[in-house]
């Protein structure tokens, strides 16, 4: 990190953004001055509220982390206790720094597990952090770093993983705390939305440097650096009516830190590099604040509008009718779990609760074509991806690959089903082996299920990291000496290796940036065109659904409430639920045409609501119907279904408005 230099003012959100590597989290850890041994601030001055934080001696420091500058980190699971319930690591922070009883503490750690949107917050507090899903464990961190109430909050990629909703009303609570007073925040993000959304300024780093600094506005409607027009570029929208084309990306990637170029660090992936570019360019902070020689000359627009959203109209993905097999269908799939019940429930001879986590599933996933599952955490998607794997057994219905029954379980598949039904995970960290190297993470499947010998497993894999875009030398690698989208291409690679006839993409982009993101999305683009495999994409992201999907369907506590073609589901009529979670989208500009998203609280997974199950939350519930009634299918001539009561044509008449906005837009 080099040169890096800004003011936070009272009550203002300072956004930070770049790709991974860009030094975004070591400037947060260094203002906090927690940097590794082998870390230190060499040059430069740190202060916060007229005091010098960098010559601050560890007792002084002390009273000032955590009450009145807390860091919100993006891992969970590696900074909280594992052996601490939640609740209790929130009352600890609460009665250290603001000295409150145990009871005070206690009810207050509930109340603030409540404000960031945990159903049944007690139960939660009474919780292991392993005992949390990862998106749940990222709120609880966001309840004790806010709890404290402190002046400055440094936020380190604080919504990376959460579904829309939930990000949203994270946004909200944010949004009114910071509001409140004059607190200031930096808001560490990839999500361009969202920053665009939170902050009042924005600021651009790129291999340690800042290299553009602006106010919000100014930076997403006229961005200046052409590292950050490359950045915006990359960005999926929603968009309707457009043939999906590959998304401009970034070529290249950022360099090590012992390999900084000596002039401009961003030259080696510039399309406007000059002679000059040789040079280290100042930070011009006249007109704009930013670091590059030619800024002045380039013209915006000659490179945001080259891009995905410039496309001619879309063909029909699937059209009404067609004779195209399903590669995989699932009819009546319902998967339950019993809640672990309590010392006291065993002692009392209650029944344990039961969790209905996916209720009834019916869908087609077409050959050589996608399917966007999308839903808030805790709807099922992902319960109904590892039933579909054999990953986790399933209660009721029957899953179909081609005309073959699949069994409930894994180890009673064939190796043919094993070969045809293959999953890219969320974090490839967790299911790439650490000591093995690439090459034998690609032999493995290659030996196992497609019958290759050692020689010939060798000799392919060349093959399949040149196929994801990756350097023959990569396979003698061991996952710590990749980047995360170079991992991310690994696991690719080992679930093609295969040659599988469906893929089960698991939130395989939501953890990228947005180049690699869109490398990533390309990739699985051109590997589907050529192997002609069918993908279930699970995502929050509903612009990547929008990209990428040929058919949608909406989940919702454990069922099915709208889907369809992804050029219907987009357009109205929407279910009010897909209506909510479109409101919800961080859009670039900070806003959305379709209201203020998605209010209420999560119904407990124990306690669905009777009638629609949506009801409880619902903008448009009409009455007592809603309350008692489980709503019909309504289906159209295209095949879109939606689970409601309004008719569709009332669903039209409300929402066309907004949906020409969108048009607009």
């Amino acid at each position: 990190m080099r040169d890096v230099s800004f003011a936070i003012d009272p009550g203002e959100t300072l956004g930070l953004v770049g790709e991974s590597g860009s030094g975004k989290s070591t400037l947060a850890l260094a203002i906090v001055r927690y940097l590794s041994a082998n870390g230190a601030i060499r040059a430069g001055s740190l202060c916060f509220e007229g005091q010098r934080l960098d010559r601050m001696d560890d007792r002084d420091l002390e009273k000032i982390r955590g009450r009145q500058i807390s860091l919100i980190p993006q891992d969970p699971i590696a900074s909280l206790n594992p052996t601490i319930r939640v609740g209790e690591q929130i009352s600890e922070v609460l009665r250290r720094h603001r000295r409150l009883t145990h009871a005070e503490a206690a009810r207050q750690a509930i109340e603030w597990l409540r404000r960031v949107r945990l159903a049944d917050a007690a139960s939660v507090a009474r919780s292991y952090p392993h005992q949390l899903s990862g998106g749940m464990q990222q709120r609880v961190m966001i309840a004790m770093g806010l709890a404290t109430e402190p002046r400055l909050a440094i936020l380190d990629e604080p919504t990376t993983g959460l579904d829309v909703t939930t990000e949203a009303a994270i946004l909200r609570l944010l949004s009114d705390l910071l509001s409140s007073g004059d607190r200031a925040s930096l808001y560490i993000s990839h999500d361009l939305g969202v920053v665009s959304r939170v902050a009042s300024r924005v600021a651009v780093m790129y291999a340690g440097e800042l290299v553009e600094l602006a106010e919000t506005e100014a930076l997403f409607g006229a961005p200046a650096h052409p590292y950050t027009m490359g950045l915006l570029r990359s960005i999926p929208r929603i968009r309707v009516g457009r043939r999906r084309a590959p998304l401009p990306s970034l070529d290249g990637a950022i360099p090590a830190l012992t390999e900084i170029p000596s002039g401009c660090v961003f030259a080696p992936r510039c399309s406007w590099v000059a002679e000059v570019c040789r040079d280290r360019p100042p930070l011009d902070a006249g007109e704009r604040v930013v670091r590059c020689h030619r800024w002045t000359e380039i013209r915006p627009e000659a490179l945001l509008h080259e891009s995905a959203l410039e496309q001619t109209p879309a063909d029909t993905a699937q059209p009404s009718g067609s004779t195209t097999p399903a590669a995989l269908r699932t009819r009546g799939v319902a998967r339950r779990f019993e809640r672990d019940r309590s010392l006291v429930d065993r002692l009392r001879g209650r029944s344990p609760a039961v969790i209905r986590a996916v209720d009834g599933v019916d869908l087609d996933l077409i050959q050589g074509r996608t399917l966007g599952l999308v839903g808030e955490s805790g709807s099922g998607k992902t319960t109904l991806a590892r039933a579909i794997l054999g990953l986790e057994p399933r209660d009721n219905g029957d899953i179909h690959l081609k005309d073959r029954l699949l069994s409930v379980s894994l180890q009673q598949r064939s190796t043919a089903d094993l070969r045809s039904l293959q999953a890219v995970p969320q974090h490839p960290d967790s299911t790439l082996n650490p000591y093995a190297t690439v090459r034998t993470s690609l032999s493995r499947p290659l030996i196992r299920l497609s019958g290759r010998s050692r020689k010939q497993s060798r000799d392919e894999v060349p093959r399949l990291l040149e196929q994801v875009g990756l350097p023959p030398g990569a396979a003698d690698r061991v996952p710590s000496q990749l980047s995360g989208g170079e991992k991310q291409r690994v696991a690719i690679a080992r679930a093609f290796a295969a040659r599988p006839e469906i893929v089960v993409c698991d939130e395989a982009t939501s953890s990228l940036d947005v180049s690699v993101q869109a490398l990533i999305l390309n990739l699985l683009a051109d590997l589907q065109r050529a192997g002609g495999s069918a993908y279930l994409f699970i995502t929050h992201d509903l612009s990547v659904v929008s990209h990428v999907a040929d058919a949608v369907a909406v989940m919702y506590l454990g069922v099915v409430f709208e889907s369809g073609q992804t050029e219907h589901v987009l357009r109205p009529p929407y279910h009010p639920y897909t209506e909510a979670l479109l409101a919800s989208f961080p859009a670039i500009g900070g806003r959305t045409p379709w209201g203020d998203g998605l209010g209420g609280e999560v119904p407990s997974e124990t306690d669905v609501p009777k009638g629609c199950r949506f009801h409880p939350r619902c903008a448009r519930v009409l009455g007592p119907i809603c309350w008692t009634t489980p709503p019909p299918i309504r289906r159209s001539d295209d095949g879109h279904a939606i689970l409601c009561h309004i008719p569709r044509a009332d669903l039209i008449a409300l929402q066309e408005p907004w949906f020409a906005e969108l048009e607009d837009a």
